[in-house]
């Protein structure tokens, strides 16, 4: 975990720069560490997933990653789960959803990410803010009390991304710099 938090503090480093405007636009080389740090944020969030997920991470310990996995997110962002057993997509608020993948009805759970990459790049929008598109590939498996696999599969997901201008002091001194944020991630395909 913590060097999880030690890339996200050196990428953020590597993006500050001086104060401007919010319509600044993103030069090359910053939107080069921009893509970098949304791709490591998505696979921080992957593992995330991961732990909150294991019935073999304990409660307090799935309780603290829900609240830094929370916090890779906008405010109101839903999250897509999808099923074979059912046609329908519901979607949930961020929290909601790691509460209800730490409660899945398993007694074994491995979910993988894989295949994660910009499928649209970063498109500027009226405000400054910049909006993408991630897409992950995650294989899920539950498995039953006698170790048994009863379901698995394999879900390709949209994440919104979201990069946006904002100011911090440091050492007095107000600092721009581009945050990431995630937004929605929804459900394009489930398949077997």
């Amino acid at each position: 975990m913590k060097n999880i938090t030690y890339s996200i503090l050196f990428l953020l480093g590597i993006l500050m720069v001086l104060p401007a405007a919010a319509q600044e636009p993103l030069n090359p080389q910053r939107k080069q560490a921009v893509d970098s740090l949304a791709l490591e944020k998505v696979r921080d969030l992957s593992k995330y997933i991961t732990i909150i997920g294991s019935k073999d991470t304990p409660w307090s310990e799935a309780n603290r990653v829900i609240d830094r996995a929370e916090e890779l997110f906008m405010q109101g962002s839903e999250i897509g789960v999808s099923s074979l057993l059912r046609p329908q997509i519901a979607y949930y608020g961020v929290r909601k959803y790691f509460e209800r993948l730490m409660r899945l009805n398993y007694s074994k759970v491995e979910i993988q990410w894989y295949k994660i990459d910009y499928v649209s790049d970063l498109q500027r929008q009226p405000d400054g803010t910049y909006v993408g598109v991630i897409t992950v590939f995650q294989k899920f498996k539950g498995y039953n009390k006698e170790g048994r696999l009863v379901y698995q599969d394999t879900t390709k997901k949209d994440i919104t991304v979201y990069v946006k201008r904002k100011e911090t002091q440091i050492g007095g001194r107000l600092v721009g710099f581009w945050d990431v944020l995630l937004g929605d991630m929804r459900v394009k395909e489930t398949q077997k």
